[in-house]
């Protein structure tokens, strides 16, 4: 089954985008101080141009073959993207089970240099910036759309947030429109913590639709094998691939980017 998948994977992305690796600073924005030159991988769609472009945040794993397959992906729906290493130039190659040691508000200064460095770009339509994370990424998405930074007024335009971790204290003021995608059987970023957020009150709910699927786990549109895993601070994590969540997201997701990046 998993080399029928890595073949199937291989037909999919036949022709498609490769990554080239790009260089930019990390920029600082509100309460997210600068950090070291960002590493990061480009992917650009066949053609001149020009193109709307999405940021692409990783999980606690770091950039790897999930970066990869998501940054084709999004290449063949006809963006620019850039996945930012927001670990590497840190001194980290995971940080699964200890996500502080570079946390979301951390990585929402990379978030902000790869805009800059997209909107710079002659091939770009300036302006016009998606952001999708997953996990970790997650959390650093929802954090990053809060007003507080400023990133709408760099031309953040909407964002894509999968199974992130959804804080009450410090999300409720979201600035481009949100789309939350989580599993209800989640353990690791737990549905129960978005649905607090959400009846704690988004200060514009009409900006944050999220999506609960009831029987999906953490990493839902990973087809890994299904697997629990221990991390840095002991506890074990179901990770599970959903077939019914995973096309709901990835169709809810694709519409969700056409709609606002125009």
């Amino acid at each position: 089954m998993i080399r029928a998948f890595a073949i199937a994977l291989l037909l999919l992305f036949a022709g498609s985008a490769s990554a080239q690796t790009v260089r930019f600073p990390s920029v600082a924005v509100g309460s997210s101080a600068a950090g070291p030159e960002i590493s990061g991988w480009m992917y650009k769609p066949s053609g001149a141009g020009p193109f709307a472009a999405i940021v692409l945040a990783h999980t606690c794993g770091g950039v790897g073959p999930h970066t990869d397959v998501w940054g084709k992906l999004l290449a063949s729906w006809g963006y620019v993207v850039v996945a930012p290493d927001s670990f590497g130039p840190r001194g980290e190659k995971s940080v699964c089970g200890r996500g502080n040691v570079v946390n979301g508000n951390m990585r929402v200064a990379d978030v902000a240099g790869a805009i800059d460095f997209l909107n710079a770009q002659p091939f770009m339509r300036k302006g016009e910036i998606g952001l999708i994370g997953h996990s970790h990424g997650g959390w650093t998405t929802v954090r990053a759309v809060q007003k507080s930074y400023g990133l709408a007024s760099r031309g953040l335009k909407a964002a894509v947030a999968y199974y992130p971790s959804c804080q009450q204290r410090f999300d409720r003021d979201v600035a481009v429109p949100l789309l939350i995608l989580i599993g209800d059987q989640d353990d690791w970023t737990r549905a129960e913590d978005c649905r607090k957020l959400q009846a704690g009150g988004f200060t514009q709910p009409s900006l944050v639709d999220v999506v609960y699927y009831p029987n999906a786990y953490h990493s839902f549109d990973s087809r890994s094998p299904d697997r629990t895993i221990t991390v840095a601070d002991g506890k074990q994590h179901r990770l599970a691939y959903d077939p019914s969540a995973a096309p709901d997201a990835e169709a809810r997701t694709k519409a969700f980017f056409a709609k606002y990046l125009r």
